[in-house]
């Protein structure tokens, strides 16, 4: 049998909850799960230098096979020794399969069996990615955990249009599994799909449990649904995956949906958030989100969090990254992302530490009150 690039152990369940404390193995380094990964979409988290990254413990990064297929060329990157040596990351490295990006362009793009014909948002010239080239592209980049191409359907869809984009899905995966050229280096997730489905959700997860994947994400929730659809979903479908191999919730980053993902049992989540709302002057604390950018904060000469031990709230006061902001100096936007992806990290050590106490549950209520989700 050959050697497989991703495996999975798992360490403790929650008797409070049921989430799971494991590890992921990879060919760059084990991964403590639940685990919160920053995403890097253009081989760069965004504004942060991989030194910073390892500071605030990110132990795995995301990269975007669109961005990176379109510019600077797969080709490129593999000539420069892959995109752990390109961008000087020698932690592990997901890359998504492009599929999200490709459904987000609405019009400019045309589905087919074969694949997506699209356009690029660059200038406008046409493009096709298909099963395989989203492999081959991954392939290229040298990414440990690689994601099958998939359709992710908008929020709402119907019933019919749904079943046949998961039908799809799973076509796909299986031309993913077949292009694969890396086994032994690169591990290939299967993304169950299925719309808000219930039926649907089962019948994916089990045609993809039959590729025998080395790992399985949900994909297709967290998409502008209601939080009790988004729950409803995610608690149905977590259980259906394998024990035995890591789940992954694609698109997921807000404090809440954090620590719901590790109660159902899900071992790692990934999104844009924390860097996206920096560039916007917000910073997540203990106590809830702050608007650093607000003029209340002009003369705040404290730290952001007063719990947090990141560079920013070690050196500067919320008076200064508010000055900063404003004038739209750069320092402003790299502050706050050192320290809201340190806020996250920091989370999922609590939450490892709480899964192990079998304390999911009641620090979950804790930080809810102290967050401002529970009034």
């Amino acid at each position: 049998m050959e050697k497989q690039a991703i495996t999975y152990e798992l360490l403790h369940e929650c008797k409070q909850t049921g989430a799971r404390r494991g590890v992921i193995h990879t060919p760059h380094g084990d991964i403590q799960t639940p685990v919160f990964m920053p995403v890097g979409t253009q081989a760069t988290v965004k504004s942060m230098t991989p030194e910073e990254l390892k500071e605030v413990n990110a132990q795995i990064i995301l990269s975007n096979t669109y961005h990176l297929f379109l510019r600077p060329g797969h080709k490129l990157v593999e000539e420069a020794g892959g995109l752990h040596k390109f961008m000087n990351w020698d932690r592990p490295i997901l890359t998504d399969s492009g599929g999200f990006q490709v459904f987000s362009l609405g019009k400019l793009r045309k589905i087919t069996e074969e694949g997506v014909e699209f356009q690029s948002h660059l200038d406008g010239s046409k493009k096709f990615l298909s099963p395989e080239k989203a492999v081959e592209v991954q392939n290229s980049l040298g990414s440990d955990i690689m994601m099958c191409f998939d359709e992710c359907c908008q929020y709402p869809s119907t019933y019919e249009y749904t079943k046949q984009s998961m039908e799809r899905t799973t076509r796909w995966a299986k031309r993913c599994k077949e292009a694969n050229i890396n086994e032994e280096k690169q591990g290939l997730f299967g993304i169950i799909q299925g719309g808000f489905f219930e039926d649907l959700r089962k019948k994916s997860t089990e045609d993809l449990i039959e590729l025998d994947f080395p790992g399985y994400a949900i994909g297709g929730i967290s998409v502008g649904e209601p939080k009790e659809e988004f729950l409803r979903i995610l608690k149905y479908t977590t259980p259906l995956m394998p024990k035995n191999k890591p789940r992954y919730l694609m698109g997921v980053g807000t404090p809440d949906y954090l620590i719901e993902a590790a109660m159902a049992g899900i071992d790692m989540c990934d999104c844009v958030l924390p860097t996206r709302i920096a560039r916007h002057g917000t910073a997540l604390t203990s106590n809830g989100k702050i608007v650093v950018r607000n003029s209340n904060y002009e003369k705040d000469f404290t730290k952001l969090d007063p719990e947090c031990d990141c560079y920013a709230c070690q050196n500067y006061t919320r008076a200064y990254i508010h000055h900063l902001v404003k004038t739209n100096e750069i320092l402003g936007i790299r502050l706050l992302s050192i320290h809201n992806i340190k806020f996250l990290t920091n989370l999922m050590d609590k939450v490892r530490i709480e899964i192990e106490n079998d304390n999911l549950a009641n620090f979950r209520d804790e930080f809810y009150r102290k967050y401002g989700y529970i009034k």
